[in-house]
């Protein structure tokens, strides 16, 4: 067996240690399986947590935006992390953020940055001078020579991209990858399956939405329709989910279903004007506007979820539902990792976006 990257005398005799991510909730569905096995492993060790903040801006009417990422609410519940860093936003609180981790005198922080490494390189030994520094580093080239005095501050490092590529490895096993090697640490593939830990007051708050609704006395499925992601390469247009939800409708097994449409905030008016105007009974506008656990809490209530390729189709594995996935073709290792429960859809070409997709090609998933 190789030896771990950071020195296994070193990791037995420290304290704490500091990781370093920017991470959206997707990327946190999969890294958090290896927080927690990383935990196990070293129970011992204090677990930190810096979430980079990659649209910092000293623009404030983006802060409060900014201020409320929903990933917080699921990092302040998870039980193996004992402190995140989260208010770096603006350069001054980055700077801020910067004082209160070099106080910490870490003896290990490791950064797992994708996006510019060698700019986390660099944040990392600013964070700890006399620490055990780990990074990502990917290959220079010609034209990235210049990051070469960024790089030489790492005391270890790993080409992130490393894997074979001609396999298509999975994220999960991209990140399960990264901490054998950097710490020894096992994770099986069957440990790689999303998790998600919903308090009960989310649980019981989805049940009296559904209520609400009319939804808890339903003789027919419950399907929840997610639309929407970040960029609108990957989302479906909206038109698109009122003819699913009425072809569904004509046909036997779907005719007494009730539907649940998810809108990100800045959409929901778009949603509301759509739902008016096809007039669709038995559907449901929701937006987990409040804390992240709603979101998992409706997922987990729900017999069918349909989504684009965002977070929600990964939480979907995360509470055990069926889910069709809706995505391109460019982004292979991130389709919902537990098989059994995920169909995928890709759009047709490789350059189509999800919108490319087609009503009739999840309604063929279906049957």
């Amino acid at each position: 067996m190789n030896l771990p990257l950071i020195p296994s005398d070193l990791l037995k005799k420290s304290d704490k240690i500091l990781f370093i991510a920017h991470l959206a909730l997707g990327d946190y569905t999969y890294l958090q399986n290896c927080f927690e096995a990383f935990a196990r492993a070293y129970p011992h060790l204090k677990l930190h947590l810096w979430v980079d903040e990659v649209r910092r801006t000293s623009d404030a009417s983006q802060w409060p935006h900014l201020k409320k990422n929903v990933l917080y609410d699921w990092l302040d519940a998870c039980d193996f992390i004992d402190k995140v860093y989260k208010q770096n936003y603006s350069p001054e609180l980055f700077r801020q953020s910067i004082g209160e981790a070099q106080r910490e005198h870490y003896p290990i922080v490791v950064s797992l940055g994708t996006l510019r490494p060698h700019f986390y390189a660099n944040l990392a030994r600013e964070i700890s001078p006399d620490g055990f520094v780990f990074g990502l580093k990917k290959p220079m080239g010609l034209f990235g020579l210049h990051h070469w005095f960024s790089y030489r501050k790492l005391d270890a490092s790993l080409d992130p991209d490393a894997a074979d590529r001609a396999t298509a490895p999975h994220i999960s096993d991209v990140h399960a990858e990264w901490f054998r090697q950097l710490a020894a640490v096992d994770i099986p593939p069957a440990a790689r399956i999303p998790f998600v830990h919903i308090p009960e007051q989310f649980v019981e708050g989805a049940k009296a939405r559904l209520h609400e609704w009319g939804f808890d006395a339903r003789r027919g499925k419950l399907v929840f329709i997610n639309p929407f992601a970040k960029t609108r390469k990957r989302c479906w247009p909206v038109e698109r989910v009122a003819e699913l939800i009425e072809t569904m409708r004509a046909q036997p097994e779907w005719r007494d279903a009730c539907f649940v449409v998810n809108a990100v905030p800045q959409e929901v008016d778009n949603v509301k004007a759509m739902l008016a105007r096809r007039q669709l009974d038995r559907t449901e506008l929701f937006s987990a506007n409040e804390n992240f656990f709603q979101l998992p809490a409706m997922l987990a209530q729900c017999d069918l979820i349909v989504s684009v390729e965002t977070a929600v189709m990964h939480l979907a594995n995360a509470v055990g539902v069926p889910v069709v996935a809706l995505m391109r073709q460019k982004t292979p290792e991130w389709a919902p990792v537990d098989k059994a429960n995920s169909t995928v859809i890709t759009a047709v070409q490789r350059h189509d976006w999800v919108k490319a997709i087609p009503v009739d090609a999840v309604m063929h998933a279906l049957a």
